[in-house]
């Protein structure tokens, strides 16, 4: 064989040996309905008792009969979730890596992983970076799932990284459906980084992709129950027409709407103009 042509049969042994070994990877994938990844906002505008509040709602979700129901009824009875929280562009922690979800106990297994330690809080608000972190998380995934959310909480809009509408189209653009949970829990005090209407910018800013939708939270005594529909719903599927009381319900469940000139770089904005103030957000 001309010396010439080893190197182009060496690159291509190569490549296919790295597509055998995807197609190997992709064939030891366990199946599940849908990778959840969970994504809990700890920035330092909430305080200690509502981040405990954050990490008991979700694990009283997890453990809830409509929530377990759902996942049974899906083709396959079981689904993939991991749990991080994060505040600025460094900080995302892992609290619960992937893990499956099939049984009661499965699920009472993750909910005392959430109780194991206390939440840390930390400074800013980078939606685009959990985004960004909450998409790489699939990569890791040893599961392969029918459908792929991010689920992501925050009681403001981002004020550090890349812009968060560019970030979410990307991660739109990966098969990836985002849902919200805009925490609307200030009681109408707007701080010097707050936005009135987060759940508008939620819509416009941050949700993205089929069926996607979000549950704007008013006060934290909803909170509990808003995290169980919206987990229900997730699983439950697109099938919006069956979810008439769901929607209807308080609160309400906001399914994405067209987009409007709403301007997704406000936190941005607000933190430039206040950068002289104390550096929480």
């Amino acid at each position: 064989m001309s010396t010439l042509l080893r190197p182009w049969r060496t690159l291509t042994c190569a490549a296919l040996a790295l597509t055998g070994l995807a197609l190997e990877q992709a064939i030891a994938a366990e199946p599940v309905d849908v990778e959840l990844v969970l994504a809990v906002d700890v920035s330092l505008s909430m305080s200690p008792g509502e981040l405990e509040i954050q990490r008991e709602g979700y694990a009283a979700a997890l453990t809830d009969k409509h929530v377990l129901d759902a996942i049974r009824q899906g083709m396959n009875g079981r689904i993939a979730v991991t749990y991080f929280e994060w505040a600025g562009t460094t900080t995302q922690r892992v609290v619960v890596p992937w893990t499956i979800i099939e049984t009661r106990d499965d699920a009472e297994a993750v909910a005392a992983k959430l109780s194991a330690t206390p939440p840390n809080s930390a400074r800013r608000t980078s939606i685009s970076s959990a985004l960004e972190f909450g998409s790489d998380l699939f990569a890791e995934s040893p599961f392969q799932g029918a459908k792929r959310v991010i689920d992501i909480s925050g009681d403001g809009p981002n004020n550090q990284g890349a812009p968060v509408d560019l970030v979410r189209d990307t991660v739109v653009a990966q098969g990836i459906v985002i849902n919200g949970l805009p925490l609307m829990t200030n009681s109408g005090l707007i701080s010097a980084y707050d936005v009135a209407d987060l759940d508008r910018y939620y819509n416009d800013c941050v949700i993205g992709g089929p069926g996607a939708f979000m549950i704007p939270v008013n006060g934290w005594s909803q909170f509990p129950e808003a995290v169980r529909r919206k987990l229900v719903l997730e699983l439950a599927g697109p099938a919006w027409q069956r979810q008439a009381g769901e929607v209807a319900a308080h609160p309400p469940v906001i399914l994405a709407d067209a987009r409007s000139s709403y301007d997704c770089m406000v936190g941005e904005k607000l933190w430039r103009d206040r950068s002289g103030m104390w550096d929480s957000r």
